[in-house]
């Protein structure tokens, strides 16, 4: 299947070409002749799917005929860092429509964004916070916008901003056409959509299954011994750019300050950090100048990083739809990428959910001094919080070491390797 049989206008075709797109994705696939048709949509899609074309071509394609210069689409985001790479994505697709967008969010002046509104754009795309703003000083108008688009609509509710959305909403014409994307679906978002979804059509793309060019592998350790077994992982592995998931921001910038003193090029992207400090620990990544990027999840929303090599849960993630989207951003185009996890004895039955998922046990890894060596797992792994404390010291050569090594696996406590 080609573009072709969306019968987009030529601009946007050559658009379609300047980005190098060849033949649709799933979701493009999926999600555009709904679109295209004016219907709502709920399009459930893990990352790097493709998501932010399908919608955004419909989208030029109805704002192609029409008024210019008056806001007609907008799209709300849940991050900077995502609406600024929406923002850049559709420049390259509407660089020949004459069809402009406007990025909006906080931690910049407001004056800059109004100017650029008022120059006349019929795109905006914004966060919710900043947005509100501006509707409260009466600085935009959005009584003629045709179509709202809500992407990653689960991080919105993880960030509080549901009662925003539900304000900004009230600024907008009733008829109109509404996209919610979404990686996940917690029962908020579910009931956002039955809101304001009129007759929509669902799109689902495997937004819980793994990709299947990436490895999955794991590592047991004590909480106290985290940091040391990702030095030591790193040090073993080839690594070319490597995105590192923690459940807190301050653990994020911890992290990524003792991997730098390790001799890391390590930077953290995270919700303290200043918008200028955001965007260059984001710009570095990309560009090469840091090769490793410590984050939180709602922190690397919008990271869209071509050719990431290594994503390594350092903190295992509360929801198996969570993992899929961390480990979604390595492996992507048909490349191959790996994804590590470091999990302690309290994450026992997470990684059980996560392995019924991928439909396959994850590869039990060991670095030389934490546990013993790589094993794959054929038989069920029997979880346990809190492994005793022997007494005395079992020999090495007997049956009963042989099969504690061999068999369950006991989070928490690091096994050292026997000496040969």
């Amino acid at each position: 299947m080609s573009f072709d049989e969306f019968q987009f206008h030529p601009q946007i075709i050559a658009g379609i070409k300047a980005c190098g797109y060849t033949s649709p994705t799933p979701i493009q696939r999926e999600a555009m002749p709904p679109i295209l048709a004016g219907r709502d949509m709920l399009g459930l899609a893990q990352t790097g799917t493709g998501k932010t074309a399908a919608f955004v071509l419909p989208l030029l394609q109805r704002l192609q005929d029409g008024p210019r210069k008056k806001v007609r689409a907008l799209i709300v985001a849940p991050t900077r860092e995502l609406a600024e790479q929406i923002h850049e994505n559709i420049g390259k697709m509407a660089g020949q429509t004459r069809l402009r967008s406007v990025v909006v969010y906080g931690g910049v002046g407001k004056p800059g964004q109004i100017k650029k509104i008022r120059e006349g754009a019929e795109i905006i795309v914004a966060c919710p916070g900043r947005l509100l703003d501006h509707l409260n000083d009466k600085a935009i108008n959005l009584r003629e916008v045709e179509i709202l688009v809500l992407d990653e609509a689960d991080h919105m509710f993880d960030k509080g901003f549901l009662p925003d959305i539900k304000r900004i909403i009230k600024h907008l014409p009733t008829q109109r056409q509404n996209l919610v994307f979404s990686a996940t679906m917690p029962a908020e978002i579910r009931h956002l959509a039955e809101d304001i979804l009129n007759n929509p059509a669902t799109v689902q793309i495997n937004h819980t299954q793994a990709v299947t060019t990436i490895s999955h592998v794991l590592f047991q350790v004590a909480k106290e011994n985290k940091t040391s077994l990702l030095k030591s992982i790193m040090a073993q592995e080839e690594m070319a750019t490597t995105l590192i998931f923690t459940k807190t921001k301050h653990k994020a910038k911890s992290l990524a300050l003792a991997l730098e003193k390790s001799g890391y090029s390590a930077t953290s992207l995270q919700g303290n950090l200043s918008q200028q400090k955001r965007q260059q620990a984001l710009d570095g990544f990309k560009n090469g100048t840091f090769k490793v990027l410590v984050a939180t999840d709602i922190a690397a929303r919008g990271i869209d990083v071509s050719g990431i090599s290594h994503v390594i849960n350092y903190d295992v993630p509360d929801t198996v739809e969570a993992y899929t989207h961390r480990t979604g951003r390595t492996g992507r185009a048909t490349r191959t990428g790996e994804a590590l996890t470091l999990a302690a004895g309290e994450d026992g039955k997470m990684i059980q959910a996560i392995e019924r998922t991928l439909g396959k046990k994850m590869v039990l890894k060991s670095i030389v001094g934490f546990v013993a060596d790589v094993q794959d797992r054929d038989e069920p792994i029997k979880y346990r919080r809190q492994m005793p404390m022997r007494k005395k010291p079992t020999p090495a050569g007997s049956g009963r070491n042989k099969r504690a090594r061999a068999s369950s696996f006991d989070f928490g406590i690091p096994v050292p390797a026997q000496r040969q």
